[in-house]
């Protein structure tokens, strides 16, 4: 509108200025004006926050399954840490095994030593006994000698040193076992509940009961009446086994393992027996000789240089005697013989008690496999010996039949 007014003034100015022209006037409309009113829109401050999303899996499960995985997550720690020990317990054995077999070669050479010095020293005093002076020393010496080789003697046959470190040896092997089958269920297994670890841990105790580290109070006993299966597994529940084609098992199979029980039980578990007890009183007999002849020689020397000269004879004879048994004892190592038979008829209980057991059975061509390899025969030879056992006893009891 300002234009339009400004358009008049020079309109106007110029009609006055010029009198030629004719005048003229141009009426232009005012446009009305329109007010024109927008509603505001009440606009509130707010603060806009980004939720992240949550993802809440575990709350939305059943208690009964968020329950049974943590109980499972915790029997699985638990197992881990019977693992710890177990591997703990390997290190120990091994450790103490290697120092019990050094026991029985320093012993047994410082025993021989001492013997074989005190008698060359018996020997010596009985050959000079016209000095009274050097005589009574070298007796006096050679007895402290002889009396400090019995005490070593007697202490050798109690211990067994060779035995012991046997025994370490065997718990290492069974421990080092128990270690993979502990590695392996926890690697197979999705799911783990108490009974699992409560069987490790009765595992566990029993080979430390079977093969117990301290000497005093826990020691096997080195000289038993006969030969006892060494045990180094817990009791199981023997149960009927169950015949048909469940996990690999048939009636052809629990047959051919009943033969093999019946075999091993009757044939080689015996023989070992057998010949346990004769390494037993083999090794009971030298262990009570050497001691013995130490100390007759110890006696002996103690009337070196007296009229007659058979007191040093005697203590030289023995002394040479107990030398010679004691590295037949130790050097030889009988105690460590009489173990191994002791360890090797407790596997063949095992074997038996494994195969007439069903409790958490494993597939059957796999303990068919287990047991041909245990007992060091192929699959063929295996069934060949159950198909032998079988004849024979069925040909006994014709046999029986017939006579009676």
């Amino acid at each position: 509108m300002a234009s339009l007014q400004v358009s008049r003034l020079v309109l106007s100015s110029s009609s006055s200025s010029s009198c030629s022209r004719p005048k003229a006037a141009v009426s232009i409309p005012k446009l009305p004006k329109f007010h024109v009113s927008v509603p505001k829109i009440p606009i509130k401050k707010q603060t806009l926050s980004v939720k992240e999303p949550s993802f809440e899996f575990v709350e939305s499960l059943p208690l009964s399954l968020k329950q049974r995985r943590g109980s499972d997550s915790i029997q699985r720690a638990r197992l881990n840490a019977v693992l710890e020990e177990v591997m703990d317990r390997i290190e120990m054995h091994k450790n103490i095994g290697d120092q019990r077999n050094n026991w029985n070669s320093l012993l047994l050479n410082s025993v021989n030593m001492i013997t074989l010095t005190a008698a060359l020293m018996a020997g010596i005093a009985s050959v000079n006994c016209h000095g009274v002076d050097s005589v009574t020393a070298v007796k006096i010496a050679s007895t402290v000698l002889l009396t400090s080789a019995t005490g070593f003697a007697a202490l050798m046959s109690k211990i067994q040193p060779s035995q012991l470190a046997e025994e370490q040896r065997n718990a290492t092997r069974l421990f080092k076992k128990l270690r993979v089958e502990i590695e392996k269920f926890l690697r197979e297994s999705e799911e783990i509940e108490e009974e699992d670890v409560k069987e490790a841990i009765k595992k566990v105790l029993s080979l430390d009961k079977a093969y117990p580290l301290p000497l005093i109070g826990t020691m096997l006993e080195k000289f038993p009446e006969e030969l006892k299966p060494a045990t180094w597994w817990p009791e199981n529940k023997r149960e009927n086994p169950k015949t048909g084609l469940a996990n690999g098992w048939s009636q052809e199979l629990e047959t051919e393992m009943r033969e093999v029980a019946h075999v091993v039980k009757s044939r080689d578990a015996e023989e070992y027996e057998k010949l346990g007890n004769v390494a037993l009183k083999l090794n009971r007999f030298l262990a009570i000789s050497g001691p013995v002849l130490t100390g007759v020689s110890a006696v002996s020397s103690v009337f070196i240089g007296q009229d007659s000269g058979l007191a040093g004879i005697v203590a030289m004879t023995c002394a040479s005697l107990a030398a010679v048994v004691n590295t037949l004892e130790h050097g030889g190592q009988v105690g460590m013989v009489f173990e191994m038979y002791r360890n090797s008829a407790g596997f063949f209980s095992l074997l038996e008690e494994t195969m007439k057991s069903t409790e958490k059975r494993e597939n059957g061509q796999v303990f068919e496999t287990r047991v041909a390899v245990k007992l060091g025969r192929s699959l063929s030879e295996l069934r060949d010996l159950a198909k032998r056992s079988n004849l024979s006893q069925v040909e006994a009891n014709e046999f029986a039949s017939k006579l009676f």
